[in-house]
């Protein structure tokens, strides 16, 4: 695996070395409460360009699932694929249960039986056959239950609608309950330069995964744009009113000074080469393993372009990465 792709796992399936993550395109939609999932409002049309434009930049990994947006992410991204298609590989996630028409997650099914519906909603939504990469998106699913949803993924590829599968959690020893399955190929989890996640990439390491990485840029924080006199997200964004599983922010949306601390530590290192913050931040996910995949989200041409841009300039070197983690006081 080089600099610029990876293979996900054993399944043979390669991919751009970065991929794309879908959620904030969705727009917004809510919880029962009344709390933002969503990243606030979108342009489709602006959506459609960005991925466009990240095709061009030589982009082929689109993550998305089927609750962002209540399935507006997912036609979004069919739309702008187009003939596309067979270009790149879609993966998506499966678990929550939702109501399109008010935009609010209802709650969750575990069910195999669920598993099977939302797949075919899935693959309706993205005008596809199948699924390349469909993930488990319960983070703390039940293992037992969870090993009955694995061999509900097996069915499916056996039928030709997913060609590998993988769970979206953070705890490791859920993750090894699916990478069990002969065609589970990665995990996705939270990683970047501020949340480091050594046991799931040790993980990955030793059962031959590829590790996606979800929060490449904490939410943004790593991205330039939350410094001192930066405007707080709009109401709308997840950002907001951050829940408890969201740490960096503060109430109202604004960044967590300590958090703002360590990324201004950072800037130096992580904008050397000429890259931006953001590119630096995906630099560094890259030196840090050979097996990840970070996925930051979009939802500009420009945000298109400046996370592509971080392929051209490859991962930061390992005298680098030891200067970031002698920053955080990790070695």
């Amino acid at each position: 695996m080089d600099t610029f792709s990876r293979t996900l796992g054993g399944s043979g399936i390669e991919v751009s070395a970065l991929g794309f993550g879908c959620w904030a395109i969705g727009g917004e939609w809510q919880d029962l409460d009344g709390q933002p999932l969503g990243w606030g409002r979108v342009d489709d049309e602006e959506s459609v360009r960005a991925v466009r434009r990240a095709l061009d930049l030589g982009v082929t990994f689109f993550d998305t699932a089927d609750a962002y947006g209540t399935g507006h992410s997912e036609r979004v991204l069919a739309r702008a694929l187009g003939k596309h298609r067979d270009d790149v590989v879609i993966a998506t996630k499966w678990g929550n249960v939702f109501d399109e028409r008010t935009k609010t997650l209802t709650g969750s099914d575990d069910s195999p039986e669920h598993a099977r519906r939302a797949l075919t909603a899935s693959l309706a939504r993205l005008g596809t056959d199948r699924v390349d990469l469909y993930q488990l998106h319960i983070a703390d699913a039940d293992p037992e239950r969870a090993a009955e949803l694995r061999d509900t993924c097996e069915e499916f590829v056996r039928e030709g609608l997913v060609r590998a599968y993988a769970w979206s959690t953070d705890d490791p020893a859920r993750a090894r309950v699916f990478a069990e399955g002969a065609h589970c190929a990665a995990v996705q989890h939270r990683c970047n330069v501020l949340q480091d996640a050594p046991e799931l990439l040790t993980l990955c390491e030793e059962l031959g995964l590829a590790s996606i990485n979800r929060s490449p840029l904490a939410m943004g924080l790593l991205g330039g744009g939350y410094g001192t006199g930066r405007r707080a997200p709009a109401p709308g964004d997840i950002r907001s009113a951050p829940p408890a599983w969201l740490p960096g922010f503060g109430a109202g949306g604004g960044a967590d000074p300590e958090w703002t601390a360590r990324v201004d530590a950072l800037r130096s290192v992580l904008t050397s080469g000429g890259r931006t913050p953001a590119q630096g931040a995906l630099a560094w996910l890259w030196a840090r393993s050979p097996r990840t995949v970070p996925i930051p989200g979009f939802r500009t041409v420009a945000q298109a372009e400046e996370n592509a841009g971080a392929l051209a300039l490859g991962p930061l070197s390992a005298g680098e990465l030891a200067q970031a983690e002698a920053i955080l006081g990790r070695t």
